[in-house]
C-alpha cells in the first residue's frame, strides 16, 4: 500500500544556540521566562538583534513556520486515517517524529511550550502513547532510516511543474518522501539537495511553507491512486 511521507526540512526551529546565549536581550528574555537558554526556542519576534549574529540568520528563529505547517499536515483526513507519516528535520539537525492522531495546539504560545518541553524531555507521552519524539539526526540520516522509494523536494529553484503533477509523480511509488523547506528565506543546503531525486518548483512566487504544505497534501489526498 502506498504511504507517503512528509518532511518539513531545515525547519527554523531550535533552542537558543551557544553563540548568543550571553546576549543581553537573550539573557533578559530567559530570566522573564524563568528558563535556561537551552530550554527556550529561538524566535525572531524576541531575539531579532541577537539572531543577526548567527550564520544563516535569514533561515533561523521562525518556530511559527513549523507550527503552521504541522497544523496543515495533521488536520486533514490523510493524516487522520494514518495514510501519511510526518517528520520535522530542523536546521540544527534534530528530528521530530510526529505520532499517529496527534492533536497539536492551535495557539502558538501553547505550541512553543510543547516544543520547549520536547527539547527538554526528548519525548511527549500521553495515555501511554508517544505523541512526539525528538532525536539527533541529519536529513540524510532520516532518509536512510525511512528507506523511501523516491525523494521529492519542493523549491523555487527546481524544475517547473504544478502540484497535481508532482503528487501524481510521487504516488507512482510505494514509499515517496515529499520535502518542503521550513524556513522563511533562502533554499536547501547543497548537501540536502543532493539527497533529493527530483526538485520541483510549483510557482514563480516565493510561497510560505504552510501554503505549499496545504496545497501539496491536498493534491496527494485528491489524486490518491
Amino acid at each position: 500500500m502506498i504511504k507517503p511521507i512528509f518532511v518539513l526540512a531545515e525547519a527554523a526551529l531550535e533552542t537558543i544556540p551557544d553563540e548568543i546565549r550571553n546576549d543581553r536581550t537573550v539573557v533578559r528574555y530567559c530570566k522573564k521566562k524563568r528558563k535556561n537558554a537551552c530550554e527556550v526556542l529561538l524566535d525572531q519576534s524576541y531575539h531579532h538583534k541577537a539572531i543577526l549574529k548567527l550564520k544563516d540568520y535569514e533561515k533561523r528563529g521562525r518556530p511559527d513556520i513549523t507550527h503552521l505547517s504541522l497544523l496543515e499536515a495533521t488536520c486533514i483526513p490523510l493524516y487522520f486515517e494514518n495514510r501519511l507519516k510526518v517528520y520535522v528535520h530542523t536546521i540544527g539537525d534534530k528530528i521530530i517524529e510526529i505520532g499517529e492522531n496527534v492533536r497539536l495546539p492551535r495557539v502558538y504560545e501553547r505550541f512553543v511550550g510543547l516544543i520547549e518541553k520536547l527539547y527538554s524531555k526528548n519525548v511527549i507521552v500521553s495515555s501511554n502513547k508517544v505523541l512526539l519524539r525528538l532525536y539527533n539526526g541529519t536529513l540524510k540520516d532520516l532518509i536512510a532510516k525511512l528507506k523511501p522509494s523516491i525523494v521529492i523536494g519542493l523549491s523555487r529553484l527546481g524544475k517547473e511543474s504544478n502540484l497535481k503533477n508532482v503528487a501524481l509523480f510521487g504516488l507512482k511509488y510505494e514509499r515517496p518522501i515529499f520535502i518542503v523547506g521550513g524556513f522563511a528565506k533562502g533554499t536547501f543546503k547543497d548537501e540536502n539537495k543532493l539527497l533529493m531525486d527530483h526538485i520541483f518548483s510549483i510557482s514563480k512566487y516565493s510561497l510560505d511553507a504552510h501554503i505549499v504544505v496545504a496545497r501539496l497534501l491536498y493534491e496527494i489526498e485528491k489524486n490518491w491512486i
